[in-house]
């Protein structure tokens, strides 16, 4: 992971910032009170506490590693362009010209990016094509089931 460059918005950032402090000073603890407890309680071949809180250890641990390493290889991208062009950090709303229907994402780095959020990658399929776009401009993806055009509609 150490030549990886991670695309984040400020907000991205700032979320990660916290969760990773939440881990450190909630959760982590807290999970060492587990482990502590279960030892207390006697055999740990047959103790499914002990274990579970082993396992959740373990995730946790791994899930520091990951966001550290997001944090220190990270740009953080403060705002859009500002010329009124699609960049990392725009608020795009879209209309698809088939069937009308309107959406609105944030265009996010991968590292932050959440569909079901409304936050797409710049790197996926609709947030490259919508990159340099402006308000009005008419983009093409190539999806799996065929090309398929949108207009813009506003660039925030």
């Amino acid at each position: 992971m150490s030549d990886m460059e991670f695309v984040l918005t400020r907000a991205g950032y700032d979320d990660i910032q916290r969760e990773l402090n939440d881990i450190l000073t909630v959760k982590r603890p807290q999970v060492v009170d587990r482990i502590r407890e279960a030892r207390q309680i006697g055999d740990l071949a047959e103790s499914f506490d002990y274990e579970d809180a082993k396992r959740v250890q373990a995730m946790l641990e791994t899930r520091v590693q990951e966001l550290r390493a997001i944090l220190s290889h990270a740009t953080v991208i403060d705002a859009p362009q500002g010329n009124g062009a699609v960049g990392i950090g725009s608020r795009v709303t879209i209309k698809d010209l088939e069937d009308g229907a309107e959406d609105e994402y944030t265009i996010v780095g991968p590292a932050e990016s959440s569909p079901a959020d409304g936050r797409i990658s710049h790197e996926s399929l609709v947030g490259g094509a919508l990159m340099g776009a402006k308000t009005g401009d008419e983009v093409f993806v190539q999806a799996p089931g065929g090309v398929v055009r949108y207009q813009v509609i506003s660039v925030q």
